[in-house]
């Protein structure tokens, strides 16, 4: 993977070369010397985005169904209070 950096104007005056960076790897695109935007192919972006687990995944716990959960009863019954 190569990363490539272009500034700002760079990137302006020739978006076909920025292009075919982003083929072979990020492109950093800077303002002032610092890096600003990152140019990415679109399948680059989606593998990137696509490793993301949304929390309502993470709870369903899939497989669940398959373990057995046995409560015992409860023997303790409440008492009251003594203020005594």
């Amino acid at each position: 993977m190569t990363i490539t950096t272009l500034s700002s104007r760079q990137f302006n005056q020739d978006a076909s070369k920025a292009k075919k960076a982003a083929m072979v790897g990020p492109v950093f695109i800077t303002d002032r010397g610092r890096p600003a935007h990152v140019l990415l192919t679109f399948a680059e972006y989606k593998q990137i985005t696509g490793r993301r687990t949304k929390i309502a995944d993470l709870l369903a716990m899939p497989g669940i169904e398959e373990i057995e959960l046995e409560i015992p009863p409860l023997r303790d019954l409440a008492q009251p209070a003594d203020f005594s």
